[in-house]
């Protein structure tokens, strides 16, 4: 190779196109299955999923919290989650943990728990709506 000539880095062959938000919710989707709020609900209330909210500061100001949910900015939430981070939450116990991750409306959330699928979370989903799906269904606001 002479100077000034770049050879593509993998191979030119296998780039796969670019995909839209809308695809890419879909295929992150289609690998686990979401969860309903009132089943949420009620696998938290029988101790068998973590409520993890990742919405930022002035969302809960504004609209409240789901009591009892693990509050972890987005940006954290790897950190905070993960099983063998120095860095991770009390509640962060296992891999084989269930996290019901939550946001504003659903969407972001589909893309966090994929992350948390990549650490070795497995059980990890997260809310159909969010928490204004939570809140029109008459869950618990504090």
């Amino acid at each position: 190779m002479s100077a000034g000539t770049h050879e593509p880095v993998s191979g030119g062959s296998d780039v796969q196109p670019p995909v839209g938000i809308d695809e890419l919710l879909e295929r992150v989707r289609a690998g686990y299955e979401r969860i309903e709020p009132r089943q949420a609900y009620e696998a938290a209330e029988a101790g068998d999923a973590l409520l993890v909210d990742i919405r930022y500061a002035a969302l809960r100001e504004r609209d409240g919290l789901i009591p009892g949910a693990l509050v972890v900015e987005r940006n954290e939430l790897e950190w905070r989650l993960d099983p063998q981070g120095s860095h991770r939450a009390a509640e962060a116990t296992s891999h084989s943990l269930r996290v019901v991750v939550i946001c504003n409306e659903g969407y972001a959330s589909s893309l966090a728990a994929q992350s948390l699928h990549q650490l070795g979370l497995h059980r990890a989903t997260d809310l159909v709506g969010g928490f204004q799906a939570w809140k029109a269904s008459g869950l618990p606001v504090a």
